[in-house]
């Protein structure tokens, strides 16, 4: 079979099955046959995400705006892995940041955006500006329990530096 879209979508439903090895190996030989766009770029960043390949991720997540600046989960992606990496000790948060930015300007009712936005200014101690992003996530989604509970222990924990 020579038919990029093929393995392509044979690899996105090994990743949808959660075989991100396999789908790994599919998205590689569509990639082997057609590698000028973002759709497998993107979901092999997603399955090395997955497998906490984290490096790798972020060269296809890269890889995958460089063919599609619009990608909005791109950006959210690549900045959730420089956020949650365990194992630098001193992760890119600028970087982060930008990422968030951008997502947040494609789609201002990002909510998922918006609260780790939140979550990285307070990383920051930046508390006023947490308090920005995540009472206009909460706005937008009155019941996200994490934004609620994060404004709430930033009220109470921080108020004196706000």
């Amino acid at each position: 079979m020579n038919d990029y879209k093929y393995y392509l979508d044979d690899g996105i439903l090994d990743f949808q099955s959660g075989k991100y090895e396999d789908a790994i190996d599919k998205i590689n030989q569509s990639l082997g046959l057609k590698d000028d766009w973002e759709i497998p770029y993107f979901y092999r960043a997603a399955a090395n995400q997955a497998l906490e390949n984290f490096d790798d991720a972020i060269l296809d997540y890269t890889k995958a705006l460089q063919y599609n600046p619009k990608m909005i989960d791109a950006y959210f992606n690549r900045a959730k892995i420089l956020l949650s990496r365990k194992d630098i000790k001193n992760p890119d948060l600028n970087r982060a940041m930008s990422d968030l930015e951008k997502a947040i300007e494609l789609d201002p009712n990002f909510v998922d955006a918006l609260y780790a936005m939140g979550a990285l200014h307070k990383k920051l101690e930046n508390y006023h500006q947490a308090l920005v992003y995540l009472n206009k996530a909460i706005e937008l989604s009155p019941d996200f329990i994490y934004a609620k509970a994060l404004k709430k222990l930033i009220l109470t924990k921080y108020v004196d530096k706000l």
